[in-house]
């Protein structure tokens, strides 16, 4: 019997024989693997010159990947609809992290950083710049900050924008956001787009996957244009074709929320590490816990933390909360301290015991 399909390509109607006759006298089987032919239609003939053809439809795309061997429906999974050419401008610890994953989708990735990075950017397969000018000459499709938040200010006043072209997406990745969307604002021309991101995750908490890791988004300033509109969507779909949990959030919203659940689990940890703790031989879960706590904030920089605090404004009010409500439960504990020296210090008629 011969088996045959025909390819929606440009290959369409070139029909491949695979043979299962025992003659020896009969071709050689030929089998096109099985990731070339997604929905495509497969077609049985009963005989060489048999008139009987039976016809299979193709099947939905989504059921052909659920049959595909795991790495080809990976592969097929994690390629861009639009390949995009990214700027990564620091290319530090979290640039080279986010850039892994941009290269392994197939977009094609520029890196500049004041440290040479030259040999990790090849290794990745990233052109590495030691000059801005000659980076932004390249005209990338979007340009993504991966700096520090306290140099941010410093690298966006030193890009030559004037050499971009003058529709070019700004993309920032800093932990805090009302920060880089007024100094985008401030210092880029009104034809430049704006999206203002937060991937709430690192190299640390990402680098087994980012599936189900939320990733925050303000659509600060995008053009009305289809080809404006279709890039900032093909920036996006880079975190949402790993899985990210996509969170549209004004920045104002996100630094009021992230006070809360980055600077004050920072400054938890932090405190902690002050006290020198020790693995034991007994540790609890919850002991484990903070131990954990403390490594992971701890691994990241002190420059990422006085960030927090010093370009949130939200950071300075929780500070102070945190101090009255470490005051109000030290209180309550002496109160019940004393409560019970009084009880043991005298009996219900408020006479002491002899």
């Amino acid at each position: 019997m011969l088996l045959s399909r025909s390819l929606p390509s440009s290959n369409a109607g070139h029909l491949i024989p695979i043979s299962t006759s025992s003659s020896p006298r009969a071709r050689p089987t030929t089998v096109r693997p099985r990731h070339h032919i997604p929905g495509g239609a497969m077609t049985i003939r009963a005989g060489r010159d048999a008139a009987h053809v039976l016809k299979v439809e193709p099947q939905p795309l989504k059921q052909v990947l659920d049959l595909e061997p795991q790495p080809v429906k990976q592969l097929i999974d994690r390629r861009p609809t639009t390949k995009l050419k990214i700027a990564v401008i620091g290319f530090g610890n979290f640039g080279q992290f986010l850039a892994r994953t941009f290269a392994a989708q197939g977009h094609e990735l520029l890196a500049y950083s004041r440290t040479d990075y030259s040999a990790t950017a090849r290794s990745l397969g990233v052109a590495f710049f030691d000059d801005h000018h000659d980076l932004c000459e390249q005209h990338p499709d979007v340009v993504l900050l991966a700096t520090s938040i306290l140099s941010a200010e410093k690298v966006l006043r030193s890009i030559p924008i004037q050499r971009l072209r003058r529709s070019t997406l700004f993309v920032d990745v800093l932990s805090v956001k009302e920060f880089p969307k007024n100094l985008f604002l401030q210092l880029l021309p009104p034809d430049f787009d704006i999206l203002c991101t937060h991937p709430m995750f690192g190299p640390e908490s990402g680098k087994h996957g980012w599936a189900g890791l939320p990733f925050v988004y303000d659509k600060v300033r995008i053009g009305e244009s289809e080809e404006r509109a279709e890039r900032c969507r093909a920036f996006l779909e880079i975190f949402e074709r790993e899985g990210c949990r996509m969170v549209e959030m004004s920045c104002a919203e996100h630094d009021e929320t992230a006070a809360e659940i980055q600077f004050l689990t920072h400054t938890i940890g932090r405190v902690l590490a002050k006290l020198d703790l020790k693995s034991t031989s007994i540790n609890t879960k919850g002991y484990e816990t903070l131990l954990n706590l403390v490594q992971n904030t701890c691994s990241d920089s002190y420059e990422l933390y006085n960030g927090l605090f010093i370009y949130n404004k939200n950071s300075t009010e929780l500070l102070e909360k945190l101090d009255v409500a470490f005051d109000s439960m030290k209180k309550e504990l002496f109160q019940r301290l004393h409560g019970i020296f009084r009880e043991q210090l005298f009996d219900g008629s408020g006479k002491s015991f002899k």
